[in-house]
C-alpha cells in the first residue's frame, strides 16, 4: 500500500502539547490506539480542519489540505466522520438524514452508490423510520452511511462503538467488516479497544501523551514482546491464516500461516478462504518436549527469539515459527525452571484461539 496520508502537527493548548509526524496506508484501516487523554481526538479534529494547530501539514492522496500557506476548511475537505454519538437529525427520518448527506457529496464518480450502501449497513427496513426510534447500533450504522454519501477520500471514526453495549457492538462489528473490504478510501479509527483494534486493523499507530509511540503493520506491532500497545494480559499476536483443511467427524478445522498450523472449531468458511485470529500471550504455554499425553490440540515447534521482562514477576517470551511470530506469558519461576534462552527450540502449546474474520 503506497503512503496517502503525509501528515505533521504539532498543537498545545494548556496542559497538553501533540507533535505528531506520520506517514499512512493509502486503503484499509489505521487505528489510532491509546489510553483516554492522549491526543487521538484531538489528532482527528486536526486531520478534519475542527482544529487549527499552530503547526499543520496535511497531504490526502496527493492533494494538498493543508501547510504553512493555505488551510482548507472542514466543508471543503472531501473526508467523512463518524463521531462516538451518531448526531443525526431528529427531525428527519433516516431517508432524510441520508438525502441531506448526499446532497454534500463530493464531485466526481461515488465509489459506492446510495443503494450499495444502504445495502452495505443494511438500511433499507429503516429507511422510513424515525432517528428517535432507532437502537443505538442502529444509529451509528445510518452515521456511518451518511458519512459515506459525501464520497470522502478519507473516512475518520472516532470510537464508534464506545457508546454502544455489547450486544450492540457485536452487532455493528461485521458492517465494519465488510466495510474495510468494500471502500477503497483510507479509514482513520480512533479506539482504546484491543478487541476492535485487532479484528479491524491493517496498520496500527500507538499514541501516548500526544506522541506518536508506534506507528507499523498491525501484525508486527502487536508481536514485539516489549508490549508497544501496554495490553498486559490482553497481550498477543494477530495472524492471517488459510483454512486448510476440515474435519467433520470432529467439528475442527485447520488453518495454517507457512509453518504455523492450528485445529480450530469449525465456523463455516470455505476452503481457501482467509481467516484472521488472535493468539494470547496468556494462552501459550512452553514444554522443553512434546507433550503428547495432553488434551491440547495444537503442540508445534518454536525458536526462542527473546525474552523480556513483562512485569509482575512475568515474562514475555517471543518465538518463531517458520517465519511466523507468536508470544507466550509465563512466569520468571517457569522461565528459570526450565533455562529457557534465546535460540532455544521448544514447543509451544497453543492452548485457545479466537476467531476475528
Amino acid at each position: 500500500m503506497s503512503d496517502a496520508l503525509q501528515l505533521r502537527f504539532q498543537h498545545r493548548y494548556p496542559g497538553f502539547e501533540l507533535d505528531v509526524d506520520l506517514s499512512l496506508p493509502g486503503k484499509g484501516i489505521t487505528a489510532i490506539f491509546g489510553p483516554s487523554g492522549c491526543g487521538k481526538t484531538t489528532l482527528l479534529q486536526c486531520i478534519a480542519g475542527l482544529e487549527r494547530a499552530q503547526l499543520g501539514q496535511l497531504t490526502v492522496a496527493d492533494q494538498r489540505w493543508q501547510d504553512d500557506n493555505q488551510f482548507l476548511p472542514t466543508h471543503r475537505r472531501p473526508l467523512g466522520y463518524v463521531f462516538q454519538e451518531s448526531s443525526l437529525f431528529e427531525h428527519l427520518n433516516v431517508a432524510g438524514n441520508l438525502d441531506y448527506a448526499a446532497k454534500r457529496a463530493d464531485a466526481g464518480k461515488a465509489a459506492l452508490s446510495r443503494s450499495a450502501i444502504i445495502e452495505l449497513l443494511g438500511l433499507d427496513t429503516l429507511l422510513r423510520r424515525r432517528t428517535f426510534e432507532l437502537s443505538g447500533g442502529e444509529r451509528q450504522r445510518v452515521a456511518i452511511a451518511r458519512a459515506l454519501l459525501v464520497n470522502p477520500s478519507l473516512l475518520l471514526m472516532d470510537e464508534p462503538l464506545a457508546s454502544l453495549d455489547n450486544p450492540r457492538r457485536a452487532e455493528i462489528l461485521p458492517y465494519l467488516e465488510t466495510l474495510h473490504d468494500e471502500l477503497a478510501c483510507p479509514i482513520l479509527y480512533v479506539s482504546h479497544a484491543a478487541d476492535e483494534v485487532a479484528r479491524l486493523a491493517d496498520h496500527l499507530v500507538v499514541m501516548d501523551a500526544g506522541r506518536v509511540h508506534s506507528s507499523g503493520p498491525l501484525t508486527e506491532l502487536l508481536s514485539r514482546a516489549d508490549d508497544p500497545l501496554r495490553l498486559g494480559d490482553q497481550s498477543g499476536v494477530v495472524v492471517e491464516t488459510r483454512l486448510a483443511e476440515r474435519s467433520d467427524d470432529w467439528g475442527l478445522m485447520r488453518l495454517e500461516n507457512g509453518a504455523l498450523s492450528l485445529w480450530v472449531g469449525d465456523n463455516g468458511k470455505a476452503l481457501d478462504d482467509r481467516i484472521r485470529v488472535r493468539i494470547l500471550a496468556r494462552d501459550v504455554s512452553l514444554s522443553l518436549s512434546e507433550a503428547t499425553d495432553s488434551s491440547i490440540l495444537n503442540r508445534l515447534p518454536a525458536r526462542i527469539i527473546q525474552l523480556a521482562d513483562s512485569g509482575n514477576a512475568s515474562v514475555t517470551v517471543q518465538l518463531d515459527i517458520g517465519h511466523q511470530t507468536l508470544l507466550a506469558r509465563l512466569t520468571r519461576r517457569s522461565v528459570a525452571e526450565l533455562s529457557l534462552q534465546p535460540g532455544q527450540t521448544v514447543w509451544a502449546q497453543i492452548k485457545s484461539t479466537a476467531l476475528l474474520r
